[in-house]
C-alpha cells in the first residue's frame, strides 16, 4: 500500500495536502504521528466522564489534525461533533460520537497498515 492508497482508503485528500506540505515524506512523517496522538483516547475518555470542556479541546484537535492532513472524512465528523460541544449540547455530541469513533478508527486501521505493508 503506497500513502496514496492509504489516503484514498480513508476518503482523504492527498493531493491537498502534498500541494502544503510539498513532500511525500512529510505527510509520511505527519501521518504516521497521528496513531501516536492522545486526543481520540482523550475525547472518548473525556465524554465518558461528561467533561464536555476537555472533550471539546480534544474533538478541536482532531479536526486541526484532520485539516492539517487532508482527513476529509473525519475532519468532517469531528468538525460536527466539535461543534454540538461548543454549544455545550451533550445530548448531540453523544450522538455524533459514534461517528467519530467509527471514522477514527477506519483512519488509524488504514494507517497500521500502510505502516506494516511499507515496513515501518
Amino acid at each position: 500500500m503506497t500513502i496514496q492508497e492509504c489516503y484514498k482508503a480513508i476518503g482523504a485528500d492527498y493531493d491537498d495536502v502534498l500541494g502544503r506540505l510539498r513532500s511525500e515524506r512529510l505527510i509520511q512523517k505527519f501521518v504516521l504521528k497521528f496513531l501516536d496522538d492522545e486526543s481520540f483516547r482523550l475525547l472518548c475518555d473525556s465524554m465518558a466522564a461528561g467533561d464536555l470542556d476537555t472533550a471539546f479541546r480534544a474533538s478541536h484537535t482532531i479536526k486541526g489534525v484532520c485539516a492539517n492532513l487532508g482527513f476529509t472524512r473525519l475532519g468532517a465528523s469531528s468538525h460536527d461533533l466539535t461543534e454540538a460541544l461548543r454549544g455545550r449540547d451533550g445530548a448531540a455530541a453523544a450522538g455524533l460520537l459514534d461517528r467519530v469513533k467509527a471514522d477514527y478508527e477506519q483512519t488509524a486501521a488504514a494507517i497500521r497498515a500502510y505502516k506494516a505493508e511499507a515496513g515501518l
